[in-house]
């Protein structure tokens, strides 16, 4: 039995960054929302976060979940959507998931874009060291149970996931008739949030693999050599 740290001996940790190319582009942003209704708040409060995140500088994208398959495995990995989805995954630098509460949980919908993001697809690794941030929508009084459990997930995907948060209680009566956001705490929230998100983007973003860096997985690594 191993009583003192001579087994760290020869291990050389890197607990400093290193000097790195700083990237010149948009900041990637991937907006995930949890509905597939035609009037659906959580897309709704995702499209308005997108504004603010153009407004911001970011390259925003969108996922439509209308026709991803339910995750059974890698049985229906070569579907479109789950090509699509994955794709902007990896592209993506940093992510917003934005869910209805239902059942005091996220959608079935918004679990299911999660689960066919994978942890890894062979050296790929489409979330880890991505930057976050959850929302959620409710038809009734303020919850935070669908955030509170996004944040469960993202930490098990690796991601980065900010302190701040948005929960828009009442949603129908938050945007207009076109899908657009009224003046409200609510809508200054979702800034606070999106500013949030950028700023934890520059600063992570040329850094994600020594943030995710691993003891036991180079440890695994030096062993199957």
């Amino acid at each position: 039995m191993e009583t003192t740290m001579n087994y760290l001996n020869q291990e050389a940790f890197e607990l400093s960054t290193n000097p790195v190319s700083t990237s010149t582009h948009k900041p990637r942003v991937l907006m995930l929302y949890g509905s597939l209704r035609d009037r659906s708040f959580s897309r709704f409060s995702a499209e308005e976060a997108g504004r603010i995140l153009e407004a911001m500088g970011a390259e925003v994208r969108y996922f439509d979940a209308a026709g991803l398959p339910l995750f059974d495995g890698n049985r229906s990995a070569d579907h479109p959507k789950v090509l699509e989805l994955r794709e902007l995954s990896q592209w993506s630098e940093a992510q917003v998931w934005s869910s209805p509460e239902v059942h005091g949980n996220m959608s079935g919908v918004m679990k299911n874009q999660i689960d066919w993001i994978p942890l890894s697809i062979g050296a790929v690794r489409p979330t880890q060291g991505k930057v976050l941030a959850v929302m959620q929508v409710t038809g009734g009084s303020q919850s935070f149970n669908a955030v509170n459990n996004m944040r469960i997930l993202g930490r098990w995907m690796r991601m980065l996931t900010i302190p701040n948060q948005s929960s828009v209680a009442k949603a129908y009566q938050e945007f207009d008739e076109d899908g657009q956001m009224k003046p409200s705490a609510y809508r200054d929230r979702i800034v606070d949030v999106m500013e949030e998100l950028m700023r934890f983007t520059y600063l992570t973003r040329d850094h994600k693999h020594f943030l995710v860096d691993r003891y036991s997985e180079r440890k695994r690594s030096e062993t199957a050599q």
